[in-house]
């Protein structure tokens, strides 16, 4: 294979100036022995997509190293002084996860920070996400960053990047960042000589101060007295949910807490799962065999910065079985809006938030209840942009999206699965008080608004020519848009990123009111929903399928379920993704 030369030209930049040697020796091994290596190191800058900066660590412009994390952090640190003038010293929060080098990439953001004059609270140990969303917000500070690279395999890692609410940077400061960070165009215009006086040490009292509020949103504290014996299995997946999950879990009353303890350890190579991603259902293997083993109620497994959160739960079989995202949003929002209205919290001016690509049972679920509903793009900034936009005027109660991310209350402006945990073991004890099971209550549901049945396909393609190949997917659906899927007629077409939807039908259009984003939305005449989506932060191309049909008894459960997983099969089968 012959490398291209602009490849070849910054290759080269890193065999010379201030980079270490071990750098130089890597690269000069790639551009020996590893052109596709080498290219699919060399072509980009590693950019702010939906999850901020992440990439496969290693040697490069595109790889996650310790000269991309110091260089995006310089264009970071430009961008704040420019936009908090006032602010001397500019505050920031940092925190890391359990992967491969991220106390190492956290201590270089601190470094550089430090060096540019910032006072930097950094986490003496791994903290969850939600954790330094809180931290930025309680301790005013104007910034933060997470390092960690969420669910992705263990070659991953990066960093989330905050504002001075809690959540992750949106449009513009997302997109501004990411032109200062081209402004820094060698790592010599990187401030690394740190101020270790400007770094300050954080840890316990922030822990005390953050579960002091997630336990302020029980909720039914007499069922848990009641079913505080309710058996869960917990795993944190190798990461840094080991010490919050189970601590809120205690708090809450629960003291039946059983930890998959090969799990419990914090190892960046994940050496018990394929993937320490909770969505996936091997990932919850060990929990599952272990909850056997005890008889226990309920799984619960986080991802290794615990934001996301994946649950299994006993059916009308005495069988464990796996929910999908939508099916735990379901059950939680259910939940905390009937309490809510049961305690006389609801005055009105409450409302939820989720985002187009989750289930539609949530937006019933809320007109049930009186709730106002807000929909947003996929992404849990969006979902925090919207409780930033109604601050003062409306109150936040729960928001969630179907990748297995939810939030409750507003003292964190992202996903939350310490909380979220805490909240769904509390849903268990309130089914239990009554005699009854999360299975029970997810068919009272699906009898009260209907039987939504979702499923998710990923097609991931690696390097240069796999993002090139996913982005010309897109164009071809966006041009010629199929008429039919599995025998049922397109009648609405949504482009967000033409921000235009379409009654094919009727033959008009209107604006869809949300920022740009590359996503098409296939509605059909039978109901199904299709959402194609390419990922911002990985190689890969999303394909999002909902159904729905009612369901008259509990009897007719597995049956009506049967059917919608055929009805999903075939919208699969016409699309030739299998």
């Amino acid at each position: 294979m012959e490398i291209e030369h602009t490849i070849l030209e910054r290759a080269n930049r890193w065999l010379g100036g201030s980079f270490d040697e071990d750098t130089k020796i890597a690269v000069k091994q790639l551009i020996n022995s590893n052109p596709v290596e080498l290219t699919d190191s060399f072509y980009r800058d590693l950019e702010f997509g939906t999850g901020g900066l992440r990439g496969i660590m290693g040697v490069g412009t595109n790889r996650m190293n310790k000269y991309t994390v110091g260089m995006a952090t310089q264009g970071l640190a430009n961008y704040l002084k420019q936009m908090f003038p006032d602010k001397k010293p500019v505050k920031m929060a940092i925190s890391y996860d359990s992967r491969n080098n991220s106390k190492f990439f956290a201590r270089i953001v601190a470094e550089v920070l430090s060096a540019n004059g910032f006072t930097v609270y950094l986490f003496t140990d791994l903290r969850p996400t939600p954790e330094l969303s809180f931290a930025i917000r309680h301790l005013g500070c104007q910034s933060g960053v997470m390092v960690t690279a969420s669910h992705n395999p263990k070659e991953y890692n990066g960093y989330k990047a905050y504002w001075d609410d809690g959540a992750q940077m949106i449009a513009p400061h997302d997109e501004n960042v990411i032109r200062e960070v081209q402004k820094i165009t060698s790592i010599d215009d990187v401030k690394w000589a740190a101020l270790p006086e400007n770094i300050i040490n954080i840890g316990e009292e922030i822990d005390q101060e953050y579960l002091g509020r997630v336990l302020a949103l029980s909720l039914s504290p007499e069922s848990i007295r009641h079913q505080k014996d309710l058996k869960i299995v917990y795993t944190p997946l190798h990461g840094c949910g080991r010490e919050l999950v189970p601590k809120t879990l205690s708090m809450f009353g629960f003291e039946n807490i059983h930890m998959v303890k090969e799990q419990a350890i914090a190892d960046g190579n994940f050496p018990t799962v394929h993937s320490p991603n909770p969505e996936e259902h091997n990932a919850l293997d060990m929990a599952i065999n272990l909850a056997d083993e005890l008889h226990a109620d309920l799984v619960m497994a986080t991802d290794p910065d615990a934001d996301r959160v994946g649950i299994a739960i006993r059916n009308h079989k005495n069988e464990m079985v796996l929910l999908n995202g939508n099916q735990t949003a379901a059950l939680l929002f259910y939940y905390i809006l009937n309490r809510w209205k049961g305690l006389g919290k609801l005055k009105g001016t409450e409302f939820i938030v989720s985002t187009i690509v989750t289930t539609k049972l949530l937006s019933e679920i809320a007109a049930s209840f009186g709730i106002a509903y807000f929909e947003c793009l996929t992404g849990f900034k969006y979902i925090a942009d919207v409780i930033r936009q109604n601050e003062g005027q409306k109150k936040f109660i729960v928001g969630g999206e179907e990748s297995y991310g939810y939030l409750i209350g507003d003292f964190v402006r992202d996903k939350d699965a310490v909380s979220a945990c805490a909240l769904i073991a509390e849903t268990a004890a309130w089914m239990a008080d009554q005699g009854k099971s999360l299975f029970d209550l997810l068919l009272d549901i699906y009898q009260e608004y209907g039987f939504y049945k979702e499923s998710l396909i990923s097609v991931t393609r690696k390097g240069k020519s796999g993002a090139e190949e996913i982005q010309q997917m897109m164009v071809d659906y966006r041009n010629a848009p199929p008429k039919a899927i599995n025998n049922s007629n397109v009648v609405k077409i949504k482009d967000y990123l033409l921000q235009i939807e379409k009654d094919v039908l009727a033959g008009f259009s209107k604006a869809i009111d949300l920022p740009k984003s590359n996503v098409l939305q296939f509605i059909l005449e039978d109901g199904s929903m299709i959402s194609v989506r390419p990922s911002g932060t990985e190689p890969k191309i999303k394909f999002y399928f909902g159904v729905r049909e009612p369901l008259s008894t509990r009897d007719d459960f597995e049956q009506t379920e049967y059917r919608l997983n055929e009805k999903i099969a075939g919208i699969i089968a016409s699309m030739k993704l299998k």
